[in-house]
């Protein structure tokens, strides 16, 4: 007796059947909305039971109408729409990128972040500088004045986000050491020094920042860049 052949594209050693269930949810895993599909045969292969899950953006009815006419169109397989049960889920990812997710959204939530940074000038040849920082879900404010002049104005800004950061420290503290505007590879960026005091010990703390929108929210932005990794371990 002479075997039939097997349908184009079958493994070696996959029998009709089995090549067609698993060529079947391949077709299915295809189609629009399908996050997975598994196939219930039976001993001959005919299909039995299909269970599809999908994203929410796709009704039921319709994935049940596209697969019944992926299946005929493509497999010439007829399938009562009674086989075909359809789960939705919101979303789904992968395990690792829910992890990474989750750890970012902590940190995020530890870190202290930039809020807004305001200057008025309360009289003439003086300035007032109010920088407002956001650390979980709380503002931390921190204001200082003084005379309305450039260096100056850096220096107020500075001094007034770690006023902002002591708001928020309890046996812990920080002490700006110095802040400047420096040109170094064709920009300006401000370079600024804080000491983070803890229990008996003091650490010298120091971030960057370039100069893009004003080198006052430059300096804000130096003095968490220099303090935000000892800031997660002072909570």
């Amino acid at each position: 007796m002479t075997s039939q052949p097997s349908p184009q594209g079958a493994g070696l050693g996959e029998s009709p059947a089995a090549w067609t269930v698993r060529r079947a949810e391949e077709l299915i895993a295809s189609l629009a909305g399908v996050l997975s599909t598994r196939i219930v045969a039976d001993r001959a292969g005919g299909i039995e039971e299909i269970h599809v899950l999908t994203s929410a953006e796709m009704a039921p009815k319709q994935t049940v109408r596209n697969v019944e006419s992926a299946l005929m169109a493509q497999l010439g397989l007829k399938v009562d729409h009674r086989k075909i049960s359809v789960a939705q889920t919101a979303e789904v990812k992968p395990l690792a990128a829910l992890e990474r997710e989750a750890v970012a959204e902590a940190a995020s939530r530890r870190m202290v972040v930039f809020g807004d940074l305001v200057i008025e000038s309360p009289r003439p040849r003086r300035v007032q500088i109010r920088v407002l920082l956001k650390h979980n879900g709380a503002e931390l404010e921190g204001v200082e004045e003084g005379v309305d002049e450039a260096r100056s104005r850096v220096q107020l800004a500075a001094r007034a986000a770690v006023k902002a950061l002591e708001r928020d420290l309890e046996e812990a503290g920080v002490v700006l050491e110095g802040v400047r505007v420096v040109d170094a590879f064709d920009r300006r960026i401000v370079l600024a020094a804080v000491h983070g005091v803890g229990g008996r010990s003091s650490q010298l703390l120091v971030g960057t920042c370039e100069v893009r929108e004003s080198p006052e929210q430059a300096a804000v932005l130096a003095v968490l860049d220099a303090t935000n990794r000892w800031y997660l371990q002072q909570r």
